[in-house]
């Protein structure tokens, strides 16, 4: 698992998610599914090794926003193409609500982000990224890459459902999502967020609560796909009646994904 992570000046949490043993005795191909948080702190010497991935889409889940904060930086003559939503509700992120305003505690954090992870397939601007996303699957010659700011919520979540999709066991999928525990140095960055926390908000979060924050838990992505069988019958039942994911899409992608 730590193999597939690729270390960057300035891109956290970057790695291959593609790899795995899939259905019928088949393999999703590597370096053709990636996954990270923002780039805009990208140095060049980080947009030269994006330019040699050779790139046909990038999908940023961020809000508008959070692009407008911290401006993607991309390879120079970058031509691949570029995923997003003009969606905005004008309303602030919501973790950054909670930060503001609730107690910053261990238990607190599990349970917004559980509750996060509850609604986070059925937001509007997610349905629509994640459909266009699946399409670009099918039609991209090319590797494509998906992140959003850190790279584990709403990534980890489109991650998982292409690994369904394409018949990865749910171990390895849930492993997938938990290597941000490992990709990103939860305790070593953990006193920093800490100041900008208190200098936000005035309160000072424990450091054990910080960490537990800028982490995943299996729990949040069990819950997500819950909801998603819950709403829908199944994955599956999601993946087609509101991503548009049908049978023929869904053919297409595993010819070009899975050897």
């Amino acid at each position: 698992m730590t193999g597939r992570i690729q270390r960057f000046d300035a891109l956290d949490n970057f790695r291959d998610y593609g790899d795995y043993a899939s259905a019928a005795g088949r393999r999703v191909v590597a370096g053709r599914l990636f996954r990270s948080a923002h780039h805009a702190r990208a140095s060049e010497a980080d947009l030269q090794r994006l330019a040699g991935l050779g790139l046909a889409a990038v999908v940023d889940l961020r809000r508008p926003g959070e692009r407008r904060d911290q401006p993607s930086r991309r390879p120079p003559g970058f031509t691949g193409q570029v995923i997003e939503s003009a969606h905005d509700d004008g309303r602030e992120a919501p973790h950054i609500t909670f930060l503001k305003t609730a107690d910053l505690t261990i238990d607190a954090g599990r349970r917004f982000m559980t509750e996060t992870y509850r609604q986070l397939p059925f937001e509007p601007a997610h349905l629509d990224l994640f459909a266009r996303y699946f399409r670009a699957l099918a039609e991209a010659d090319g590797p494509v890459l998906i992140h959003c700011a850190a790279g584990k919520d709403r990534t980890g979540l489109l991650a998982a459902l292409t690994h369904h999709l394409l018949g990865v066991h749910p171990d390895d999928m849930i492993g997938d999502f938990l290597l941000t525990n490992t990709a990103v140095d939860l305790a070593g960055r953990a006193p920093a967020i800490a100041r900008q926390l208190e200098a936000m908000t005035g309160r000072r979060a424990a450091h054990d609560a910080v960490v537990a924050f800028l982490g995943v838990e299996p729990v949040y992505l069990e819950t997500a796909l819950a909801e998603v069988a819950a709403r829908h019958g199944s994955i599956d039942g999601y993946l087609q009646q509101a991503l548009g994911v049908d049978a023929a899409l869904r053919d297409r992608i595993g010819e070009r994904l899975a050897a």
